[in-house]
């Protein structure tokens, strides 16, 4: 994949079924020149799981996981992933 315009970048934690919403919409999309990083901020549930499904239909879509820290933690753990131009958090 050549590199992106836009990284968007959710943190992720215990949350499989919104997650599931939020990329749904996010990869449904007209405008395609994107990487999607979803970090996952230790999830004690079947989350992550989600997140590899996800990744696992599109090669947009990038999981990286860690140790729980909160929000910020997991942001700051997608800026250094992104390669996008841009960035953007949800």
């Amino acid at each position: 994949m050549a590199t992106p315009l836009l990284s968007i970048v959710i943190p992720v934690w215990n949350n499989p079924r919104s997650i599931q919403s939020i990329t749904s919409s996010i990869l449904s999309q007209s405008f395609c020149d994107f990487e999607l990083i979803l970090v996952d901020d230790g999830s004690t549930d079947n989350t992550l799981r989600s997140l590899k499904d996800i990744a696992a239909d599109d090669d947009r879509v990038k999981v990286y996981t860690k140790s729980n820290g909160g929000p910020s933690n997991a942001r700051n753990l997608g800026l250094e992933k992104g390669a996008g131009e841009y960035i953007q958090f949800f």
